[in-house]
C-alpha cells in the first residue's frame, strides 16, 4: 500500500510539472526558441542526465529483443511525442492544447482493451466520463483568454496526434517497467530518441540567438529540460510500476486543475464557482478510476 501511495505522489508532482510547461513553453516559443530546436535542447540535456544518473542505478544489462520496444517507445515516447507537442503548443493555445491532451486516458483505454486485452469496469468509465466533463467545464468555461494561436487547427490537430502517441507509449513501455530499473532503460529511451528528433530540430538549434536571449528565457529553458523532461518522465515510469497505464494517463485530468492554481500563483487569472466546481468533478473522476473496483 505504501508503495502504491508513493506511485500515486510521483503522478500528482509530473502532472503539477506538466500544467505549468504549457505557460513556461509557451513563453520561450517561437520568439525565442523555435519548437523543434527547443525538443532537440530538451531531449540532449534530458539525455545527458538521464546517462550521468544512470552511472549510480542498479546495474542491469537490457536483453538484445528488448531493444527493439525500447526504440518503439523512443519513437511515441520522445520523438513524436515531443515534436508533435511542441510544434501543436506554438500554434495554438495552452487551453486548446490541454483540451485535447485530455483525450489521452480513453485512447489509453481502447489501446489497453486492444494490446493488453484489459477489462474496462463500470466504476472506471464512470470515472473517466465525470472527470472529462469537469475538465471541459474547467477550460471551456474557467477562463478569460480570448487568445488565439497562429493556426489553431492545425495546432490542434498535431497536440491530438501527441495524446495519442503518449497514450501508446504508456502501453508499449508498461512491460519494461516491470522487468527493469526505470535508469536502465530511459537513458537508452533518451538515446534513442536523441537520433530521432536531431535531424528536426538541428537547424533550428542553430538558429538559436543566444546573445539576445533574456535571463529569464534560459530559466524556463532549463525548467522545461530539468523538470518537464527528466523529473516527469522518471516519477511516471516509477509510477508506472506500480500502477495501470489507464490510472498514470488519467492523471491528465488534473492538468489543468494545477494550470489553475499556478496561475492563481501568478496573479494571471481568479477563481470562481465554475473552476471549483469542474475542479471537485475532476478528482471526484480520479478517485473512481484509481480505486480498485470489483465492477
Amino acid at each position: 500500500m505504501k508503495a502504491r501511495n508513493l506511485a500515486f505522489l510521483a503522478v500528482t508532482i509530473a502532472t503539477l510539472i506538466y500544467a505549468m510547461t504549457f505557460t513556461i513553453a509557451k513563453h520561450v516559443m517561437p520568439q525565442y526558441v523555435k519548437p523543434f530546436g527547443f525538443i532537440l535542447l530538451r531531449v540532449s540535456g534530458a539525455t545527458l542526465l538521464f546517462w550521468i544518473f544512470g552511472l549510480f542505478s542498479k546495474k542491469e544489462n537490457i536483453e538484445l529483443k528488448d531493444f527493439k520496444t525500447i526504440f518503439l517507445a523512443a519513437i511515441f515516447g520522445v520523438a513524436l511525442n515531443m515534436l508533435t507537442f511542441f510544434e501543436g503548443l506554438s500554434l495554438t493555445t495552452p487551453i486548446n492544447a490541454a483540451v485535447f491532451m485530455l483525450t489521452t486516458p480513453i485512447l489509453v483505454l481502447v489501446f489497453s482493451t486492444i494490446l493488453l486485452k484489459e477489462r474496462i469496469t463500470l466504476q472506471k468509465g464512470l470515472g473517466i466520463t465525470i472527470g472529462l466533463i469537469g475538465a471541459f467545464i474547467l477550460i471551456v468555461y474557467g477562463t478569460n483568454t480570448t487568445a488565439l494561436g497562429s493556426n489553431v487547427m492545425l495546432g490542434n490537430f498535431l497536440v491530438f496526434i501527441n495524446a495519442a502517441s503518449y497514450a501508446l507509449y504508456l502501453i508499449i513501455v508498461k512491460n519494461l517497467t516491470n522487468k527493469y530499473h526505470p535508469f536502465t532503460f530511459v537513458k537508452w529511451l533518451y538515446l534513442f530518441g536523441l537520433v530521432l528528433v536531431f535531424p528536426f530540430g538541428i537547424k533550428q538549434l542553430k538558429a538559436i540567438n543566444w546573445q539576445l536571449m533574456p535571463v529569464d528565457i534560459w530559466y524556463k529553458i532549463g525548467f522545461v529540460v530539468f523538470f518537464a523532461t527528466f523529473i516527469t518522465y522518471l516519477f511516471n515510469l516509477l509510477a508506472l510500476r506500480k500502477l495501470k497505464p489507464t490510472t498514470v494517463s488519467v492523471f491528465i485530468y488534473l492538468q489543468p486543475v494545477f494550470a489553475t492554481f499556478f496561475a492563481l500563483f501568478m496573479k494571471s487569472d481568479s477563481l470562481n464557482i465554475v473552476k471549483i466546481g469542474a475542479s471537485a468533478l475532476i478528482f471526484l473522476g480520479v478517485f473512481l478510476v484509481t480505486k480498485p473496483s470489483k465492477i
